[in-house]
């Protein structure tokens, strides 16, 4: 079989099918309508590239798939890799002003969409410039308009496409647009290999997965980390995956949980903290989880320890980006250090550096480099950013880290948000991560400020749990009191305002540039 280790020859999509020869009859998907043989995949996989060709896309063009997660989703994904085609992967939560600026961008030829998101879609496409020429809409309800075809009828009449399009491992294979957490999303372009690696690394050498599990991800598959979880890493090595179509509440986790029974769950801990506090979380006894994962954003001590105290099973936490498709740091499943992002992934080197360039001490705070094998290729249309974040052989990260004598790393805060106090570096995610010790505290996201004297002070922003007592200045005085008896004096925020929630992306990560307008709109 051909792999990026013995040729330069190489599709992703087929690699997955061949792969899967002697599993066609396994289970591949779940998903809220009904399941997916490999079998039925990999026959509506290839029906997707002869329907994509038919219609007059060709190699190399884009087609943009904006679809919520269920059994097309993964069709659509490999049908149009299978092809030689460009799959441009986006958020379903986007307004019409943002779907309006990715097709301009992308110049995507073709949508597949579900129906569901069909009319933000032509909202978006009736105001842009780019004209989308084909439509192929997902579980359609009712009957579509000029140009728009059902995947459905679709697949059925087509002629199953068996030749894969012979792609080079270093082809573009799909896009997917970071998620915006510090403002526009950049398209993020990867290659046919850049699944291969983390596939191998990651998936098998690290999480040691097999067929034999059966993994649900919160985390959707338009984000890289959902795309890992619930395509590439199953399909990788055979397991069978669960997919929600709606949102992924406690309540719809735990159904999930329940009638499935997941042997792996991938989540973000804003995900954790909110299945912990739910009033039906599960007993252990009625679960089978084995282990779970979590990334988006660091797992805070405390949540870890609590999750695993009430499941029995630990959650691997690390450190991904768009960039680099999948987890690079992580902890291991026979070495959790909670409160730590653990150690690099075996395939990948990581180099801690300051702001001239340098390698840092243990101990002191860094800009995290990484070097692999599934960095993405560039930014579309964006040299600078591509400059700046694509240096050689490697990528920064825009994160700070520490890290220990005994090679363990700790995450500081992206760069952006790290802040100076009393001339220290303080990091949010140290405070928060200390809030959120305190009983009454849900979630907490920490900025800085600007006084009247021109100093920076921390200000954290909280949301309370159901049973917490009055959001009152005996409340703020208490939480100020609780940090500072944990971390320096001069971290500790010195004010506090409660939120009803954090302001968010789709993939959980907190977005602290809105909380910084916030506070400019307060100032102002």
């Amino acid at each position: 079989m051909q792999t990026p280790e013995n040729s330069n020859q190489f599709n992703i999509a087929d690699y997955l099918i061949q792969t899967n020869q002697n599993r066609l009859e396994r289970l591949a998907y779940i998903d809220d309508k009904g399941t997916l043989t490999y079998a039925a995949l990999f026959d509506k996989v290839r029906c997707l590239a002869a329907v994509l060709k038919q219609l007059g896309v060709h190699r190399e063009e884009r087609v943009l798939l904006l679809m919520n997660d269920c059994t097309d989703w993964p069709v659509a994904f490999l049908g149009a890799i299978h092809a030689g085609i460009v799959p441009v992967a986006i958020n379903t939560l986007l307004k019409p002003q943002d779907y309006k600026y990715i097709i301009e961008d992308s110049r995507c030829q073709a949508a597949l969409v579900s129906a569901s998101l069909l009319p933000v879609l032509t909202e978006a496409m009736s105001d842009a410039e780019h004209e989308i020429k084909h439509i192929l809409v997902s579980r359609p309800q009712g009957e579509l308009s000029h140009g728009q075809l059902s995947m459905d009828e679709a697949l059925a009449a087509a002629t199953p496409c068996h030749r894969p399009c012979s792609t080079k491992a270093d082809e573009p294979a799909f896009w997917l647009y970071s998620s915006g957490s510090t403002g526009k999303p950049k398209g993020t372009i990867h290659s046919h290999a850049n699944p291969y690696w983390t596939i191998r690394y990651y998936a098998q050498d690290l999480l040691h997965l097999t067929e034999t599990d059966r993994i649900l991800s919160a985390a959707k598959l338009f984000f890289a980390y959902g795309l890992g979880n619930a395509l590439t890493f199953p399909l990788g090595v055979g397991a069978s995956v669960i997919l929600i179509e709606g949102r992924p509440t406690p309540d719809a986790v735990f159904d999930a949980m329940r009638r499935h029974q997941p042997t792996i769950f991938c989540g973000a801990p804003t995900g954790y903290a909110g299945m912990l506090a739910a009033a039906n979380t599960p007993t252990r006894d009625e679960v089978q989880l084995r282990m779970c994962s979590s990334a988006g954003e660091a797992l805070p001590r405390e949540l870890g320890e609590r999750f695993t105290a009430h499941f029995g099973c630990h959650i691997i936490d690390g450190i991904g980006s768009t960039e680099m498709l999948h987890i690079f740091l992580s902890n291991r499943p026979d070495d959790i250090h909670y409160g730590t992002t653990g150690k690099p992934v075996p395939g990948y080197e990581l180099e801690l550096r300051d702001e001239q360039g340098a390698i840092v001490a243990d101990g002191e705070i860094g800009d995290l480099y990484i070097k692999g094998k599934s960095a993405a290729l560039m930014y579309w249309n964006n040299r600078e950013k591509t400059r700046a974040t694509f240096q050689g052989e490697w990528t920064k990260s825009g994160d700070k880290y520490s890290r220990d004598a005994e090679g363990y790393y700790t995450y500081a805060g992206r760069s952006d948000d790290m802040l100076k106090v009393s001339g220290q570096y303080v990091s949010p995610f140290e405070v928060e991560a200390t809030l959120i010790e305190h009983e009454a505290v849900l979630e907490a996201a920490v900025i800085g400020v600007t006084d009247s004297q021109g100093l920076v002070k921390t200000r954290a922003y909280v949301v309370l749990k159901e049973s917490a007592p009055p959001a009152d200045d005996t409340l703020r005085d208490a939480l100020k009191a609780f940090v500072k008896s944990r971390l320096a004096p001069h971290k500790y925020p010195r004010s506090i305002e409660f939120l009803e929630e954090l302001p968010k992306t789709a993939t959980g990560k907190i977005q602290r540039f809105r909380l910084r307008e916030l506070n400019q709109h307060e100032v102002a």
